[in-house]
């Protein structure tokens, strides 16, 4: 007679049997084997779904708080028309009345609840895979976002070029001398400008500009690019050259410090030690080994760069008149253009979650000890 124990449990066709009787085992198997067998994807894929929970969260959360604020946009167009009049004093011009108002608003979705405006929008988006319209232009959004996205990427990539590169050269370089005169110069220096008020650095920038003559006031040329391709491009350079000055000057402080930290504690490291007494070059010791490591905090920390260059450039572009993405959003939000205020906002969350989401990759591609691997 054969005894089948309790507590045991039943493995082979017994045991899949059993688990395809119950759908919600399975796909939770099936899931963990996944996980199991594709780390790496896994969690990107979990990272990907958390993206769109917490854009769908934060698009929310933006018509919650535009519908605080008092009034919309037909009530501000009823009364600029209003004061436009009294200051005229005539009486030729006709103002909007009542039932004019109620069926703007009804046509743009004013009169709806904000939960309501913002279901309509994800349907506008998702469905009929349009953007919408701009409430005060009535320009198609994806064109205004399009039209001004090129100039700031061309100036926050350009930026982040020279600054990741000179941050690197310099951080370094005065790594190795430490205790010199010329590396506390530099530290100095380096602190002073990361304590330095960025705005208080524009304006002081703009304001040489327009004593000195030497540079434009404004950062982009006064004509289109199509009049004329080869005088905009050395225009174009010669304009966004100061803006440039301003953008390294205040972000090469902090993060030349950093670089200069992190490779003097991975130079006082045993394995530093090791390599040089084997005999290994010391260029080598500083570029080949000891710079590897260095990239790690420096990726971690530049999780938000790219996002912050875009969002931080929204002050450079209203001082220097520079028609990017911050200033598109910049006029948005004060003209309380719901529309174009969430596809900015959802652009500028967006590059924050891709790029935490890149440098987590970037980090498991540079350091095999943080690798995801199969347990």
């Amino acid at each position: 007679m054969i005894r089948i124990l309790p507590g045991k449990r039943r493995t082979g066709s017994a045991a899949k049997t059993i688990d395809s009787r119950n759908p919600f085992r399975v796909i939770i198997r099936s899931l963990y084997d996944f996980k199991q067998r594709r780390p790496l994807l896994s969690f990107i894929a979990v990272r990907f779904l958390s993206m769109l929970i917490i854009l769908f969260l934060l698009g929310f959360a933006v018509f919650g708080l535009m519908s605080l604020a008092p009034g919309d946009i037909v009530d501000k167009y009823a009364q600029k028309q209003l004061l436009a009049m009294s200051e005229t004093a005539s009486g030729n011009e006709e103002l909007m009345s009542e039932e004019q108002i109620a069926s703007i608003k009804r046509e743009l979705g004013l009169d709806l609840p904000f939960y309501s405006q913002y279901m309509r929008w994800l349907h506008q988006v998702f469905i009929e895979h349009d953007l919408g319209r701009s409430m005060i232009s009535r320009a198609p959004i994806l064109f205004l976002i399009k039209s001004r996205l090129i100039n700031s990427i061309i100036l926050n990539l350009t930026s982040l070029f020279f600054l990741t590169g000179i941050s690197f050269a310099l951080g370094i370089y005065f790594s190795s001398k430490v205790g010199t005169r010329t590396d506390l110069a530099a530290t100095f220096i380096a602190l002073f400008l990361h304590a330095f008020p960025g705005l208080l650095l524009l304006i002081l920038l703009q304001l040489f500009a327009a004593l000195s003559g030497l540079f434009p006031v404004t950062a982009y040329p006064d004509f289109p690019y199509s009049e004329a391709p080869a005088r905009f491009v050395f225009s174009y350079m010669h304009h966004i050259l100061l803006p440039l000055i301003g953008a390294f000057l205040g972000g090469i402080g902090g993060t030349m410090r950093m670089i200069r930290a992190t490779m003097l504690d991975q130079l006082g490291q045993p394995y530093i030690t090791a390599l040089r007494s084997r005999g290994i070059a010391e260029w080598r010791i500083y570029l080949t080994h000891a710079f590897r490591n260095t990239l790690n905090p420096y990726i971690t920390s530049s999780a938000n760069l790219l996002a912050s260059l875009f969002s931080g450039s929204l002050i450079l572009e209203i001082i220097f008149s520079y028609p990017g993405i911050g200033r598109l959003m910049y006029d948005a939000v004060r003209q309380e253009d719901i529309n174009l205020v969430l596809a900015n906002i959802m652009f500028i969350s967006l590059l924050v979650l891709t790029g935490m989401l890149i440098a987590d990759i970037l980090l498991a591609l540079v350091d095999p000890r943080i690798r995801y691997s199969k347990k």
